[in-house]
């Protein structure tokens, strides 16, 4: 087990902002080392106490929002404590405690709406990262338009589909085969331009 500020040290400190959103097997390996007893406490429900300050929520946020995407990649495990770090995002975000946080680390405040398959979510998602987050945002806000567009034509992201077991309709297999997310940021760069 680790501490919120250990979590923290590593995700803001230790790694460069490029090693966030890039496969890496070898540092999706470190993450696991370093990570997985204490996400397995999350998962249980046993963190409540980091729940109760806005630095303890941001790292609750990452372990179990980001850090499964590394430690659990193409599996349906990457997606499993979704639902747990949405309601720590939503309860810091009532709380104003996302605005406590200097950017840009008060992205990940977000990243748990920009990951659900909701279309209100994902709303929310691109308000709060134009309104709050006025220096570094631009970048998030083109993520978060295109994670939208995905939800808004496909009800869910298509790219999940095999990893949850999913039956992969037509209109989400030829969205795969033009490129899937990639070709969702790309369209949603041509239209910011």
């Amino acid at each position: 087990m680790v501490s919120p500020d250990e979590v923290l040290a590593f995700w803001l400190d230790e790694c460069a902002p490029e090693e966030w959103y890039k496969s890496d097997p070898a540092f999706d390996e470190k993450v696991r080392e370093r990570f997985l007893a204490t996400w397995e406490a999350a998962s249980e429900g046993s963190l409540s106490l980091w729940l109760t300050y806005p630095s303890g929520t941001l790292a609750y946020i990452i372990l179990t929002d980001q850090f499964p995407r590394n430690m659990f990649r193409d599996t349906a495990q990457a997606f499993a404590t979704d639902d747990i770090a949405r309601a720590a995002a939503k309860m810091a975000i009532d709380r104003d405690w996302d605005m406590k946080i200097d950017e840009p680390a008060r992205q990940f405040f977000y990243l748990p709406l920009m990951h659900a398959e909701s279309l209100c979510d994902q709303d929310r998602a691109v308000r709060l990262i134009h309104t709050r987050m006025p220096e570094t945002g631009h970048h998030n806000r083109d993520h978060a338009c295109a994670h939208r567009a995905v939800i808004r034509d496909y009800g869910r992201f298509p790219y999940r589909n095999a990893a949850l077991g999913r039956k992969t309709t037509p209109a989400e297999q030829a969205f795969l085969d033009a490129g899937g997310y990639a070709s969702a940021i790309q369209a949603q760069l041509a239209q910011a331009s």
